[in-house]
């Protein structure tokens, strides 16, 4: 009786709805999607078309080259910026990492006066404009009579990581078990050795997240660098805006291919690391 009802109601199906399914095998929703991945990616390929261009200057399609990408390897300025690059961001995330770990377990394990004030305080350089930031970092240098170097660059790239590395730790923290501490404590573990052995490896999954978005983000910044960089202490973002003035080289769009592909590789491994350590949550 059932597979009688179940064949009358396919049959009453109409033949236009199985037409429509076939004929429109996308919904409206996925090629707007599509159309929209297009327009924010079109630039980035036209970027990557025109960096094997054999022409110098000219926009007009003159022949395949690599020769811009070697080039790119042979240019010491390019190599002097990137390792002072790689300086300040790396101990830019380092301190970050530190400190802002801290901080978001003391924000989410302690209960004092002034708490959602200080939480929200330490939030603020997310949405304060980089302008603001540089202009401020400037001036207290300039008050305390600290000279410019490279190292003022890190202490100003500290502040906004610092913030990044708060928000990724803190969303990690609020789902987890408060009572893994307590119980740790309770089998005779330290205060210390429970945050080390317990929180800890529980914590490192959104650590290293938040270092990598925080890593990216001090590579790219030029603003906050320019207003706090001394002599010599230029950085690639800093020696790509001095070249572009007088007009963008295929090497500098050899350069950006590079940048996007090490760029969307850190994103790759940051979002990788969420996922598996959501996975394990779960599990």
């Amino acid at each position: 009786m059932t597979e009688k009802l179940l064949q009358h109601q396919k049959e009453e199906i109409p033949l236009v709805m199985h037409q429509s399914k076939s004929k429109f095998p996308f919904s409206w929703q996925g090629n707007f999607s599509l159309l929209m991945y297009f327009y924010m990616y079109l630039p980035i390929l036209v970027l990557t078309f025109y960096s094997f261009n054999d022409s110098a200057y000219s926009a007009n399609w003159q022949g395949f080259t690599l020769k811009w990408y070697i080039r790119l390897l042979q240019d010491s300025r390019i190599g002097s910026s990137l390792f002072n690059s790689l300086q300040v961001a790396g101990w830019a995330v380092l301190i970050a990492a530190v400190i802002g770990t801290m901080m978001s377990v003391g924000l989410a394990r302690y209960h004092f006066r002034g708490k959602t004030l200080y939480q929200g305080a330490s939030y603020l350089p997310l949405i304060v404009p980089d302008i603001a930031i540089a202009v401020s970092t400037l001036v207290f240098l300039a008050v305390v009579g600290t000279p410019l170097s490279l190292w003022t660059i890190v202490a100003a790239h500290v502040v906004f990581c610092l913030a990044y590395v708060a928000i990724v730790v803190s969303s990690r923290i609020s789902s987890l078990d408060p009572h893994l501490e307590e119980a740790a404590l309770d089998l005779g573990a330290t205060p210390a050795q429970a945050f080390i052995q317990v929180l800890l490896p529980e914590l490192m999954p959104a650590i290293i997240a938040g270092c990598l978005l925080s890593f990216v983000l001090s590579m790219d910044d030029l603003l906050i660098a320019s207003f706090t960089a001394g002599t010599g202490a230029t950085t690639l973002p800093m020696e790509i805006f001095s070249r572009i003035r007088t007009g963008v080289k295929p090497d500098i769009n050899a350069l950006s291919v590079l940048l996007i592909l090490g760029s969307g590789l850190v994103a790759f491994l940051a979002e990788s690391l969420r996922y598996r350590s959501e996975q394990k949550r779960f599990e």
